[in-house]
């Protein structure tokens, strides 16, 4: 091809122009600084052609692969296309991204969630002699999701810095919506415990809501702008209390529409014949309703454009990330490459790119120095020490209910039973959790994400030593006041900024495999507090007092908030810095920035050296 047709299509400039010489040279040194190079005043050119909002967009968005397709530094066009995507206004793509990633945590925390009021339906139809499950298979009951979550955490948030962050993305909602419909249609078998079938299937669901974890993360913010991405990922998160509320208005309005059938049951043992089948039917329509949200959300998933710093990190495809920025804000799948400047900018891409490319030997050694590895142990240890306390807590909600008031022994009747765990449920969702997540949402980008993690943790700590120490003696009005104060600041606190904060530290090429690593401290926390910790609360049961160490599991939950003071002074402030300014991949703009000064030097003393085009 020709130098004017290189020059040509750089440029964008219309057929009718010449800018061939009289001598017959190329004025290649134009093309790499058209203004800086003494040459270019005597150049008489056409202006480039207008450039036009892209379409479905923000207008004020501008459109970057016409702005910079000219440029041929490859890291100098990186730097102006991410700048662009940071200090872009807020607009309707910015609410779809949220959206899209948010109804995936509606799903994951309903799927989670809705376990406590699960166990209880299936205590009263499979083992209608006592209405409970034994402890153990409680317990693996709910268990069973958190291990299947470190699985997916770990392994999705590693696929996702090796092959791309959209080509995972819905698959994990995909395994949701499966594992989900298959727990619903389980049955029992002579062989086959029903109770093994609904953990194997929780299993599979929880690798699936792990995988969402690292994904949902670190694509919105990937895309978000500096401005308002603490925001956005906070929305993002917060959609968990909307999904723990709907778990419990699904189940109070099932409650609702068998009444008739559960009314006539005075005791557990009654339970027979139509309540039996009514309460059957109501355990699987509660979980099998997760799996909606779930397939609203999938198309969007699967046609989502790949993240712009993935593809000129990782994949280091200039002209694919530049159309990556247009697709995502025109509501595209992908961008429309052209393949032959595609193929022309990619090699010399690929060893110009001053971001160190991924792999093993690298990802050790990023994390042989002190300072990295010390940042890892941040968020990973954070989020380990909240979830031994909020899961702990959270999936053994009966307790706290029947001490504040909705106790499913004083119930008249079956109804009564599962009306009171539903209600119960809902007045403490409201209270404090769904309003914690929203005044993170509302704060976080105003007040830091360090200052409300280690304020979270303390209040905690001191919420926790007061029920702890003085159980016994706090009214039922007076609990019930704590524990939505807990609710509260858990959300507004370290439950949202341990999500956000892994999402924005580490680099590019390692950002989701270190938000998966951290996220899977934080399940086996759960599992630890869950398993091991919260079962303590049964020690000495009697029949008047079903857990007597409920005191001493408090006060363990408030050493854990202790700690997690110390953890979230390892992270730093990432509250309106560029996410290359966090994890030091913006190094390079300096050497960059001295060697550009260095050359236009050069072009104004009129002995410029030739670049490559």
């Amino acid at each position: 091809m020709s130098c004017y047709g290189i020059f040509q299509r750089y440029l964008g400039l219309p057929a009718s122009f010449s800018s061939v010489r009289t001598d017959g040279s190329c004025p290649s040194t134009v093309l790499a600084t058209p203004l800086a190079h003494p040459m270019a005043e005597k150049e008489t050119r056409a202006p480039p052609a207008a450039v036009a909002p892209t379409a479905g967009g923000n207008s004020a968005f501008r459109n970057v692969h016409n702005e910079f397709a000219h440029i041929a530094d490859p890291n100098e066009r990186r730097r102006l296309a991410l700048a662009e995507i940071d200090k872009a206004p807020f607009g309707w793509y910015h609410v779809r991204a949220c959206v899209v990633a948010g109804v995936g945590f509606f799903t994951d925390s309903y799927d989670i969630f809705c376990v406590s009021m699960l166990t209880i339906m299936l205590g009263i139809v499979y083992y209608p002699s006592t209405g409970k499950l034994p402890t153990s298979t409680d317990n693996a009951i709910k268990l069973s999701t958190s291990a299947g979550t470190v699985v997916g955490q770990l392994g999705f948030g590693m696929l996702a810095d090796i092959v791309g962050r959209k080509r995972m993305y819905g698959l994990e909602l995909i395994i949701i919506i499966f594992a989900t419909l298959a727990q619903a249609l389980s049955g029992g078998s002579p062989s086959t415990s029903i109770f093994g079938v609904i953990i194997f299937w929780r299993v599979i669901m929880g690798v699936g809501i792990g995988g969402d974890y690292p994904l949902s993360s670190i694509i919105t913010s990937e895309f978000a702008t500096t401005k308002w991405r603490g925001a956005m990922m906070a929305a993002v998160f917060a959609m968990q209390g909307f999904g723990q509320l709907c778990a419990a208005l699904v189940m109070m309005f099932l409650t609702l529409g068998y009444k008739s059938d559960l009314e006539p049951a005075r005791k557990i043992t009654t339970c027979t014949g139509s309540c039996q089948v009514a309460v059957d039917q109501m355990w699987r329509i509660l979980v099998g309703f997760g799996g909606v949200p779930a397939c609203i959300a999938l198309y969007y998933r699967l046609t989502i454009p790949e993240t712009p710093r993935y593809t000129f990190d990782v994949a280091r495809d200039i002209e694919k990330a530049d159309e990556d920025v247009k697709a995502y804000i025109a509501g595209r799948h992908e961008g429309e490459t052209d393949e032959v400047a595609r193929a022309q900018v990619h090699q010399g891409a690929r060893e110009n790119l001053q971001v160190p490319q991924a792999g093993w030997r690298d990802f050790f050694r990023y994390y042989s120095k002190l300072k990295n590895f010390l940042l890892l142990l941040g968020t990973a240890g954070s989020w380990f020490c909240l979830d031994v306390a909020f899961y702990g807590l959270s999936l053994n909600n009966g307790t706290i209910l029947a001490v504040i008031g909705y106790s499913t022994k004083g119930a008249n009747n079956i109804y009564e039973y599962l009306y009171n765990t539903a209600v119960g449920n809902i007045i403490i969702v409201l209270a404090g959790a769904v309003p914690g997540y929203w005044v993170s949402v509302a704060t976080i980008d105003l007040l830091g994400r360090k200052t409300i993690q280690l304020g979270g943790f303390i209040i905690l700590t001191i919420l926790f030593i007061v029920m702890g120490f003085d159980y016994n003696h706090i009214s039922s009005g007076g609990l019930l006041a704590i524990y939505v104060l807990a609710q509260f600041f858990f959300n507004f606190g370290p439950n949202t900024t341990t999500f956000v904060v892994p999402g924005e530290v580490f680099p590019t090429r390692y950002r989701s495999t270190s938000h998966g690593i951290s996220a899977a401290s934080g399940k086996i926390g759960s599992i630890i507090g869950q398993g091991a910790i919260s079962t303590l609360r049964t020690h000495g049961a009697t029949p008047t007092n079903d857990a007597p160490w409920m005191n001493h599991v408090l006060e363990i939950y408030a050493l854990f908030m202790l700690i997690g003071c110390f953890t979230t002074i390892l992270i730093p402030e990432t509250a309106r810095k560029t996410l290359e300014e966090l994890s030091g991949e913006d190094d390079y703009a300096n050497t960059h920035e001295s060697v550009d000064n260095e050359f236009r030097n050069e072009s104004h003393s009129g002995t410029p050296e030739r670049p490559s085009v």
